[in-house]
């Protein structure tokens, strides 16, 4: 417990620990001052006069409880403190929803590790950056769905993003449309002056006969909610193909033949955004921060230092000290001329 106490302590006035050194000096001095004072008579045996009693035994007690009242009271001079340092963040963010492309076409490794942990490795960078802003994450295949919703809490949404996986929960295909409009939902009820979505696929949609929202249909529905798309096509070549392990040996994802380039510049050129290409994980990072810094919050950051003065237990012990030497030496030790 001690311990505890101790390991987080600061000192106001360090310098003050020089004092110290008058500590040797004080036992130089006092050694010095009692060779002095003491009667010597010649004779030819000592035994006699040898006295042994707890008086004599103890007889430099007080000039020890004196040096323990100087080595507290320069304790309590150099105001041992803790020090709580604490950082308010607060100012106008921006609602961000990050739409990820989670198909089978996204494991593929020309950008490696993969497409999808390149893109979740980058997404985690890009929500550490951001201090103040709401930020959810939807995701898409053959079906969208939201991941995690608007949120401030920076650990719970890596947690999320980290944990993707291609294919693990959703149905085959690529529905951009329903991804987007998942992801305009999403901020349909917000109230932050600036919305944004950040749309990454590598392919082109590619729906089940159970979608329900087109990419058009999505596009007209993100600009009658004045949302914001930034689009990313993620794939080093034009042209992919990857083999699915699930399926029969050889035969081609159509969701991964290439990007729709020409929809994904539509959305974003039409909602106020831009579209970018990511052929490999550093042009995605880049991509990234070309986005943090055109939609960049308003927030301060304010610091505050706290401390929590702890010298008073070292004044205290040297009062202490002091008026117990004090009193020993003008009662059980005082000295009669």
């Amino acid at each position: 417990m001690l311990y505890d106490w101790i390991k987080d302590m600061d000192f106001a006035y360090p310098v003050l620990f020089g004092l110290f050194i008058l500590l040797p000096f004080m036992v130089w001095w006092y050694i010095k001052k009692y060779n002095h004072i003491q009667a010597t008579i010649s004779v030819s045996s000592v035994h006699p006069f040898t006295v042994s009693s707890w008086k004599n035994r103890f007889r430099h007690l007080p000039f020890i409880l004196r040096l323990l009242a100087s080595g507290a009271l320069i304790l309590a001079l150099v105001r041992p403190q803790k020090r709580n340092d604490e950082q308010q963040t607060h100012g106008e963010g921006i609602d961000i929803i990050l739409c990820m492309d989670v198909s089978g076409s996204m494991s593929s490794r020309d950008i490696l590790p993969s497409r999808l942990d390149a893109a979740k490795e980058v997404a985690e960078e890009f929500v550490r950056t951001r201090p103040v802003d709401r930020i959810g994450l939807v995701i898409f295949s053959g079906e969208s769905f939201t991941q995690c919703p608007l949120t401030t809490d920076r650990n719970t949404l890596i947690s999320q993003i980290q944990s993707l996986e291609s294919r693990k929960y959703l149905a085959d295909g690529t529905v951009i449309g329903e991804g987007l409009a998942t992801a305009v939902d999403r901020l349909s009820k917000s109230d932050a002056k600036s919305r944004v979505i950040i749309l990454l696929t590598d392919g082109k949609e590619d729906p089940p006969e159970t979608r329900l929202i087109d990419p058009l249909t999505a596009l007209e529905i993100a600009k009658g909610q004045r949302v914001k798309v930034y689009t990313i096509g993620m794939s080093a070549i034009p042209v992919t193909f990857t083999v699915i392990p699930s399926q029969q040996k050889g035969k081609k994802n159509p969701a991964g033949d290439y990007l729709d380039e020409d929809l994904l510049r539509k959305i974003a050129n039409e909602t106020g955004g831009l579209y970018f290409r990511a052929t490999d994980k550093e042009r995605l990072k880049n991509i990234y921060g070309q986005i943090d810094k055109l939609e960049r919050s308003k927030f301060e950051i304010s610091s505050f230092k706290r401390h929590e003065e702890r010298f008073l237990p070292f004044l205290l012990a040297a009062l202490v000290f002091l008026l117990v030497e004090i009193g020993l030496r003008f009662t059980i030790f005082r000295k009669f001329p």
